[in-house]
């Protein structure tokens, strides 16, 4: 999380407090100098070192928001936000993601009850309080209890979008640390599981109390949980990071040993077990009983390396280890991608040759689902399409909200814009550095049609159809709408298909088979949505896609430039879900995309 990202928690939190005070309209400010704060390309502290006018060169961000974001970046705080936390103090976070609670919400639950956290939520649904406030009624109160579960669960893990730039940010640290040899990071941020615990990072080193210092002294440090002279853990922009040095020699088992699931681990060694070995985290060792005969041409300081009786973990002839291909290659099997270790099956697949060749983000050519300030992205058509040009891709799809259910607030194209955007996308498109695609986010509405006229759908280039409304409907309801929209004769693309977003609602839960079945029959993608906050199809549901031949799409649903970086996070859940290149519908050219698209 960059610093960038700090100054926008914070107005985003001053926003939501705002919200539930009653204050009107200056939350809206706060929202939006927040999305322009993240996504700015310059870090903030470096435009506060050149004064104020370069912060209020973000867009949004006048006179007062550039003095609370020089006043957080000097001071690490701002004296307003502490303010209005004492007003209302209240855990925002967690009670606003109970389904159905807002700010507002917050603001009146607080005041007539005095409730500040997801356990006094709770306590005060159970016994029938939340009903006796005014506005409000048994439906809310049983709508509340029902989603506090998933709202709990919901805080207990954190965004893979959240921690992968953390956990990056003290990686290269570390690497730049004279005692550290090498560091990565472990566990299930490793795997790109869509939320995670803690933060893992596994450190080699010969002085493993220096590479230790070297993680302590970072400075987004907040609070040591604990330190010793090969681990400590620490609090740091609010994620628990935990750090383990091992030396060089143990780096790739420890790597394994702590990137696996654990069935995936108790899996290899139970392998390793039938074949006289012992895997763990130090190496893997050769325990047959030859190996473990004393022998008189064996010294103690034998032992002491090879792990003899010295030490319980090393026993017999280490064989392996350095490396974590020397950890697979001791059972006969390739190396298997850290996406893969789940113990689903990839260790049956790498024993008999069928490992999948991953798609890579190289692969991916271009994005087929991005939005700009024609809708609600905060980037011109001009901006979004130099941004693709300059990260190297082939072609862009602008692909702006329709009109139709699940569109509020007045965002979305009604037919006639939709056409007057297409002269805007092809003027564009003929000074640009990449192939251009007019599209459009269109609506499936409860039948499962589209919220754009059947003419204009047939003169755009692509069609990306998404459920916005109706997402807590039963499973049979969700699959017939969805079915529909992925047959429709101009649907290209089903969007962010169950419309979830992580740790925030749980979206659709369609019948994925019945739902791959039919797309794939229609030749219509299945969307890989790259936000971090989607991830939408997840890792199962696209390797249910992908072996029942259906083509996925993985696209970033953009709304800024920046968000383009967001490719990586849906290439590495579909890798979770063992695409391969040929699975992928944007990995193809621009010439083959435009013939497949007509």
């Amino acid at each position: 999380m960059s610093r960038n990202a700090e100054v926008a928690d914070r107005f985003e939190e001053m926003a939501d407090l705002l919200e539930a005070n009653g204050v009107e309209y200056k939350p809206r400010s706060y929202r939006r100098a927040a999305e322009n704060v993240r996504e700015h390309p310059a870090p903030i502290e470096g435009l506060v070192a050149e004064g104020r006018d370069a912060v209020q060169g973000i867009d949004g961000v006048g006179d007062a928001l550039a003095e609370k974001i020089v006043e957080y970046v000097e001071t690490g705080d701002i004296e307003e936000l502490t303010d209005l936390r004492e007003e209302l103090p209240v855990d925002m976070k967690a009670l606003t993601s109970v389904e159905g609670v807002g700010p507002k919400t917050v603001g009146k639950l607080y005041e007539a009850l005095g409730i500040t956290t997801l356990d006094e939520l709770e306590a005060a649904a159970e016994a029938g309080d939340v009903r006796e406030v005014s506005g409000f009624g048994a439906t809310t109160e049983s709508n509340i209890l029902e989603h506090i579960p998933f709202a709990r669960q919901a805080q207990e893990r954190e965004l893979l979008g959240d921690a992968r730039p953390v956990a990056e940010s003290i990686l290269a640290r570390l690497c730049d640390a004279d005692a550290v040899a090498r560091a990565d990071v472990a566990g299930s941020l490793r795997r790109w599981r869509e939320t995670i615990g803690d933060v893992d990072v596994l450190v080699a080193s010969e002085e493993a109390a220096a590479a230790v210092d070297a993680f302590l002294d970072w400075d987004a440090v907040d609070d040591v949980i604990e330190s010793g002279t090969t681990k400590a853990s620490v609090r740091a922009r609010g994620m628990r990071i935990d750090c383990r040095v091992v030396v060089p020699d143990e780096f790739g088992s420890a790597l394994q040993y702590f990137t696996g699931s654990k069935d995936h681990n108790v899996h290899l060694r139970n392998l390793a077990i039938e074949r006289d070995l012992k895997m763990n985290e130090y190496g893997v060792f050769d325990v047959s009983s030859e190996a473990l005969r004393p022998s008189s041409s064996r010294t103690e300081s034998d032992d002491d390396v090879e792990g003899g009786k010295t030490d319980g973990q090393r026993v017999g002839r280490r064989i392996g280890g350095t490396t974590e291909a020397e950890m697979y290659d001791a059972l006969d099997l390739p190396p298997i991608p850290p996406e893969l270790r789940e113990d689903r099956g990839e260790i049956e697949a790498a024993r008999d040759g069928r490992l999948p060749d991953l798609l890579a983000v190289e692969d991916v050519r271009g994005d087929l689902h991005t939005h700009t300030d024609w809708s609600d992205g905060t980037a011109s058509v001009e901006t979004m399409i130099a941004a693709a040009a300059d990260r190297g891709d082939d072609y862009l799809a602008i692909t702006d909200h329709a009109t139709g259910p699940g569109m509020v607030g007045g965002v979305g194209l009604d037919d006639d814009e939709l056409r007057e955007q297409m002269d805007v996308v092809a003027a564009a498109a003929a000074d640009a550095d990449v192939e251009v695609f007019h599209g459009v986010e269109a609506n499936v509405d409860a039948d499962g049609d589209l919220s754009v006229g059947a003419d204009v759908l047939a003169d755009l280039d692509v069609v990306i159809a998404s459920p916005h409304s109706g997402l807590g409907e039963d499973r049979e309801t969700a699959t017939e709408r969805l079915v529909a929209a992925v047959e429709h004769p101009e649907t290209d693309v089903l969007g962010h298909p169950t419309g979830r977003l992580i740790n925030d609602r749980p979206g659709l839960d369609p019948d994925i088979d019945r739902l791959v079945s039919a797309a794939a029959d229609a030749d219509t993608a299945l969307e890989v949505n790259a936000n971090p906050h989607r991830l939408d199809l997840h890792d199962e549901a696209i390797r249910t896609a992908v072996e029942a031949g259906a083509t996925v799409a993985i696209n970033t649903d953009a709304h800024a430039a920046g968000e383009l970086d967001f490719r990586r996070y849906g290439v590495h859940t579909a890798r979770r879900g063992w695409a391969e290149r040929g699975d992928v519908l944007n990995a193809l050219s621009a010439a083959d995309l435009r013939v497949g698209l007509d």
